[in-house]
């Protein structure tokens, strides 16, 4: 705030010595923020409201926020890493494989110097703040929402198929897809064209068939994925659930399209985030819905951050910092919580006692989680996360054997440059 203090001073001074020389009033500093375009109105408005809440305390600064698609944001991102411009801040998801992907590129500024002014180590979660520093050394962005995934049901389809409780493990779950099956309601709806939906349910597939310590180790390259046996399982497992019990034709299908046959009815069943609660609660009753844990069998939380990244493009980094401590504040966080997600970022927030059933059993989930596992496009890097997508794609669509998959998987490891 102070620097911004100096500014406004400065700024003054120019315009009142402008007086006697006939100068223009001085520019307004323009802080220009580069983000997706989220689907819920309520996370829009939220951005929106950061926007203005932040100019009404910082004189003279203009805020823009561009958004985009979720593909045209990464274009936009690959484009202006190898630009001479580029935004102030850009949202992208955290971990090697998407943030890591423009902080190898140099686009994010290091920013471990705000971390220890502003002391956000200590008001953020340390979920959220696991992907920060991941990239050797320095502090690389800021998270703004940890986002925990699970499984929402429509309550009514499970009446119709019989199904008296949440399934409380993996063979539960499948029979439960059974259940559904018999009565003609498919277990799950998938937008296959945008791979990482599918890629979630192999995910946890591969949580649940390795367990926790080797699904790290193979996501860390650590082990040999040709050579560990549950891998291969866990993509016959993913070929059996695409071919019976996933709303078909899916691989034709994007998220969104799945989201809205999830509504109409379609399907009993989504993998999806904290946030489809606020989707939900927008065009439907959201009564209908419950959620669970996918029960992997080793009780983490499957989530992922996304964060702020200062640019390096930037001409003020102090600035930016100043907004990024203004976002993730108390008296912010406060204002927008459940909007971006069931739990905030910032530790000292909690729900709201009128807070919806559904969010409360999102915090519960929360509170119950031993330990957390991330999307696979997250954990990988850039290059891993596509061929993975590819493995993924071709053994839900029968293009390939599940025996096949985990080779190909480390051959493309393996020739790595």
């Amino acid at each position: 705030m102070a620097k911004l203090s100096i500014r406004a001073a400065l700024m003054a001074g120019a315009a009142v010595a402008g007086l006697g020389t006939g100068a223009a009033q001085a520019q307004e500093e323009k802080l220009t923020i580069w983000t997706i375009a989220y689907t819920s109105d309520a996370q829009v408005q939220a951005l929106m409201n950061a926007a203005t809440g932040f100019e009404e305390t910082h004189p003279g600064v203009d805020v823009e926020i561009v958004q985009r698609g979720i593909d045209e944001h990464k274009t936009a991102l690959r484009v202006a890493a190898g630009a001479s411009t580029g935004p102030d801040i850009y949202m992208s998801w955290a971990g090697l494989g998407l943030g890591g992907e423009y902080v190898a590129a140099g686009l994010s500024a290091d920013i471990s110097k705000y971390y220890e002014q502003y002391g956000w180590a200590d008001r953020l979660s340390a979920p959220s703040l696991a992907f920060a520093s991941q990239f050797g050394e320095g502090m690389h962005g800021i998270p703004f929402r940890f986002s925990g995934e699970a499984i929402y049901y429509n309550k009514t389809l499970f009446e119709e198929a019989g199904i008296e409780s949440e399934p409380q493990t993996y063979d539960e779950l499948v029979a439960a897809a059974q259940k559904l099956a018999d009565a003609g309601i498919p277990a799950f709806t998938f937008g296959g064209t945008v791979n990482w939906h599918l890629m979630r349910l192999m995910d946890n597939l591969l949580e649940t068939e390795c367990g926790a310590e080797t699904h790290d180790a193979l996501m860390a390259m650590e082990l040999n994925w040709a050579e560990t046996a549950c891998a291969t399982d866990a993509f016959s497992e993913m070929q059996m659930w695409a071919q019976n019990y996933i709303l078909s034709p899916f691989m034709g299908i994007d998220q969104a399209q799945s989201f809205n046959l999830y509504v109409a009815g379609r399907a009993a069943m989504m993998l999806e985030g904290d946030w489809l609660v606020n989707q939900l609660n927008e065009v439907t009753d959201i009564a209908d819905y419950d959620v669970f844990p996918f029960p992997t069998g080793t009780d983490r939380l499957y989530g992922f951050a996304e964060y702020f990244y200062i640019s390096t493009k930037t001409d003020d980094p102090d600035l930016a910092a100043e907004f990024f401590d203004f976002f993730t504040s108390d008296d912010y966080q406060e204002q927008v919580k459940g909007t971006f997600g069931a739990i905030s970022v910032n530790m000292n927030v909690d729900l709201d006692a009128d807070a919806l059933p559904i969010e409360q059993q999102w915090y519960d989930i929360f509170a119950n989680a031993k330990g957390t596992f991330v999307n696979g496009d997250q954990a990988f890097p850039l290059d891993v996360t596509t061929e993975y997508f590819r493995v993924i794609n071709d053994v839900a669509s029968g293009n390939m054997e599940p025996s096949e998959a985990a080779g190909e998987m480390q051959t493309f490891i393996n020739n790595r440059g």
